[in-house]
This record gives C-alpha cells, sequence and structure tokens, in this order.
C-alpha cells in the first residue's frame, strides 16, 4: 500500500501552497505557508537557512502535519486533504542538498531559474534546508467539502 493514495499525490503535485504545521513551545499548533514538492512517497519542503524557528521546532518534535486546503493553491483541481507526517531536517548540504528537487520543483515554480541566476549576487537565497516529510494517515475530502466525513488512508508501514 503506497504511503499517499493516488488522488493526494496528484493533488500534492498539483497544490502550489499548502500548511505546515508543527509543534511548537508548550505543545501550541504553529504553521507555516510552504511549497509541497512530491518526490516518491515523500513530501518534501525547503526552507531558506535565514528562517530556523520551524527547523527549531521540528527538530524538537518531529510530528508535524501537511494541508491543502485553499482552492487557489491547486488550479481547477478538487479536493482538500491533511496529512500527519514525521519530518526530518535535512541541513546536511545546505548549498546543494536540495538540487535533488530541482526538476519538480522547477515544475511547479518556474521562477526558480531566475533564483538560480541569481546565486552568486545572493548567494544566501538559496542556502536551503531540506524538510522531509513521511505521511503516515491522510484524511483526504475529493470534492473539497470539509462538511462530509473524509477518506483515510494509513500508511503501510504504520498500519502494521
Amino acid at each position: 500500500m503506497p504511503a499517499l493514495p493516488y488522488p493526494v499525490a496528484r493533488l500534492i503535485d498539483a497544490a502550489l501552497v499548502g500548511e505546515l504545521t508543527v509543534v511548537g513551545p508548550g505543545g501550541r499548533p504553529i504553521t507555516y505557508p510552504m511549497m509541497p514538492i512530491l518526490w516518491g512517497d515523500r513530501l518534501f519542503l525547503t526552507s531558506s537557512v535565514l528562517d530556523s524557528a520551524k527547523i527549531a521546532h521540528i527538530k524538537r518534535d518531529p510530528r508535524v502535519s501537511f494541508s491543502v486546503t485553499d482552492a487557489a493553491a491547486i488550479g481547477k483541481m478538487e479536493g482538500r486533504v491533511t496529512i500527519q507526517c514525521d519530518a526530518r531536517v535535512g541541513d546536511d548540504d545546505l548549498h546543494a542538498g536540495w538540487e535533488q528537487l530541482y526538476q519538480n520543483w522547477l515544475k511547479k515554480d518556474p521562477s526558480i531559474l531566475e533564483m538560480l541566476n541569481t546565486r552568486n549576487a545572493y548567494p544566501l537565497l538559496l542556502e536551503r534546508i531540506l524538510i522531509e516529510l513521511t505521511p503516515r494517515k491522510t484524511w483526504y475530502w475529493p470534492d473539497g467539502n470539509t462538511a462530509r466525513a473524509p477518506q483515510v488512508h494509513i500508511a503501510a508501514e504504520v498500519a502494521r
């Protein structure tokens, strides 16, 4: 069983922005808008090295959720999704580690080309931390109507 059902993977792949919610100090949730990049059965996000608050929260508690709730973020597609995930921060190669996601990122955001062209002028702009999300449980509303019960999917490695 895949970590994400096919329609959820399509929705994530189409989304230009979603909401990453982390556990903040004292257990309160904190939400950040982020662009998801789907690669295999994982979701990836990138964060500037200049914004370390969310990274500190994830390192302290890797339990996160990622949601796509804004209809404008998914174009003509329908649906809403919330995914409970385990997060892992990949900060071992800040200069080029994110480049493994380059093609997927370029499909969503062609402005990455301009960012690459200005890399020498603004080197910290592309010093990126990778955030890898492993889906555990998914709530999916195919028509986007969250007043109805969602389809629930538990990833195979969690279901065992």
